[in-house]
């Protein structure tokens, strides 16, 4: 199983300077609370971090637009994002949505999540 995760923010440089400057002017009206979660301001948050260097588990990210480029198709579902996706065999399954990724609070919820949800945890 691979886990894809879906950022609900554009890629590039410039876009990542506006994301920054948006959550810390206005973090209440932030569009992607798995960004916030996983990178914070300005990095990349370290219990995080260190969550996906050492699991087990494959992961891919994705901005937005990369994602919809890479996995163009006309039957591809109309995902919310930001959104985590599992795929196995070449099917991608909804893995978390985004409704339930926009109520966590922290990295550490995240995780404990995904656990909860991966078959060898």
């Amino acid at each position: 199983m691979k886990l894809i995760f879906v950022y609900n923010a554009a890629s590039g440089k410039i876009n990542a300077i506006l994301d920054s400057i948006h959550k810390i002017a206005s973090p209440d009206t932030y569009d992607c609370n798995l960004c916030a979660i996983t990178f914070g301001t300005f990095s990349e948050n370290k219990v995080w971090r260190d969550f996906r260097e050492n699991s087990e588990v494959e992961m891919t990210f994705y901005h937005k637009d990369e994602f919809l480029k890479k996995f163009q198709s006309k039957w591809l579902p109309k995902y919310e994002f930001p959104i985590i996706l599992s795929e196995e065999k070449n099917e991608l399954q909804v893995f978390i949505k985004s409704e339930e990724l926009e109520i966590l609070k922290n990295a550490e919820t995240l995780i404990k999540k995904i656990k909860t949800r991966l078959p060898r945890y």
